[in-house]
């Protein structure tokens, strides 16, 4: 095969790998841009919907499937003050912040709606809003306390959060998980797999903590980015194709030189060089005397 073939068939199996690599990965990002979709959408169905009764929907030892994440739900029962946890690490409206743990022993699930109350004694993690941090997040802060005495809340239900690997200090956590805000919080009994981020409660106290950011609904660049990512992968067939038919078409094998086999090894003698032979421009006498001849004969014609 000739060198300018095989640069060629180089050219074309990288420009397959190419290709294959960028094909997958503009995949990979159409995925994302699919799931981001299916969470906007379950965004819009569930967070302006009308609260429905807590056992309704969930019960304490069903983890929040996705598609009720965010859905208003009603909940009868009493905060526990004194068990309050702050979780570290969540900003709110670009502010460094403590979100506000508090436990809600619950006294009927179904808000008064059922002819007896439902999962009475059960524990709700809910989120009652945010805190500046203060100075520096060593700072102790006091947070708004919540009403007291039998309350009826209203919160959007919220996935349990996987365990932190992270340490926190004293009565802090790094992430809402419910097993490890209540083992914090020191509370013992069943729990909710799922927490309550606070919408409103009756009666209303003031003041309240921060309200909390409404979840995003941009669907980022996932999108742009598959589209990108598929234009790498025809640019690279088309620009590496190509170049390896102009290296069909037009490469020109140069011939490679002779290699000396030993360029240290001792030249043979040079033969003598053949002598020069040397004409002589020079006339004889003889020719001379022919010419002058003829030139006279000529001039005596012309005379007579």
């Amino acid at each position: 095969m000739r060198p300018a073939v095989r640069r060629a068939v180089g050219l074309c199996l990288l420009a397959v790998a190419l290709a294959t690599a960028c094909v997958f990965l503009g995949r990979w990002q159409w995925h994302r841009h699919e799931w981001r979709d299916a969470q906007i959408a379950i965004v819009m169905d569930n967070f302006g919907a009308d609260p429905v009764p807590l056992s309704s929907v969930l019960t304490p030892e069903q983890p929040a499937p996705d598609d009720l994440v965010w859905k208003p739900v009603l909940i009868s029962g009493h905060y526990l003050p004194e068990q309050t946890v702050e979780l570290r690490n969540r900003p709110a409206d670009g502010t460094p912040a403590y979100h506000v743990l508090v436990p809600f022993v619950v006294d009927d699930s179904s808000a008064g709606t059922a002819p007896t109350a439902t999962d009475a004694g059960t524990v709700l993690v809910v989120d009652r809003g945010w805190v500046p941090t203060g100075e520096d997040a060593d700072t102790d802060v006091v947070a708004p306390a919540p009403p007291t005495g039998d309350v009826t809340i209203t919160v959007r239900l919220r996935a349990d959060e996987p365990d932190s690997t992270r340490r926190a200090p004293a009565g802090q956590v790094q992430a809402i998980a419910v097993d490890e805000v209540l083992d914090v919080a020191g509370v013992e009994g069943p729990a909710w797999q799922a927490y309550g981020g606070l919408v409103s409660e009756d009666p209303a106290v003031t003041p309240m903590p921060g309200t909390l950011p409404e979840p995003s609904i941009d669907p980022g660049s996932h999108l742009s980015y598959a589209f990108q990512w598929w234009v790498f992968a025809l640019g690279s067939l088309v620009g590496f194709g190509l170049l390896a038919r102009r290296e069909v078409l037009e490469g020109v094998d140069e011939p490679r030189a002779p290699v000396d086999p030993d360029p240290w090894a001792p030249r043979a003698p040079r033969g003598p060089r053949p002598e020069r032979v040397h004409t002589s421009r020079r006339r004889d006498g003889r020719a001379e005397a022919e010419e002058d001849a003829l030139v006279d004969a000529q001039l005596r014609s012309e005379r007579d």
